[in-house]
């Protein structure tokens, strides 16, 4: 795991299995790597769809969506269109590009519960 990405993904992924509120799941749909051509054919008519954000979150009837980036990430084209379709539907949806951006992201969702140790400092 050497792209800068995946470690925010993978600490983003301890602080919902450490501090989600209650009555949230989350998961990751692994869009990415290479496939053999008949590979990605079947996946796409199984209805693999291609700029899925990284993480996708289930709470009181409502889907989040967070698109993780490093700083000097960029969006793809099909990532902004998936992006857009799911806010049409009524989906929270944000692309963040660091781990301070997307936990504070989910803590104004209230996905997270508020970090204590953030409080206690101010």
């Amino acid at each position: 795991m050497n792209r800068p990405e995946q470690a925010i993904q993978k600490t983003v992924v301890q602080h919902l299995r450490s501090r989600s509120e209650p009555g949230v799941f989350f998961w990751s749909t692994p869009n990415e790597g290479k496939r053999g051509f008949v590979n990605a054919a079947a996946l796409k008519a199984m209805g693999m769809t291609a700029g899925v954000p990284d993480l996708l979150i289930l709470k009181g009837g409502t889907l989040y969506a967070l698109e993780l980036k490093s700083p000097s990430g960029r969006l793809t084209p099909s990532q902004r269109l998936v992006m857009d379709r799911m806010r049409d539907c009524g989906a929270f949806v944000a692309a963040v590009f660091s781990l301070d951006e997307a936990l504070v992201t989910l803590e104004f969702w209230g996905v997270l519960k508020r970090d204590a140790n953030k409080e206690s400092a101010a």
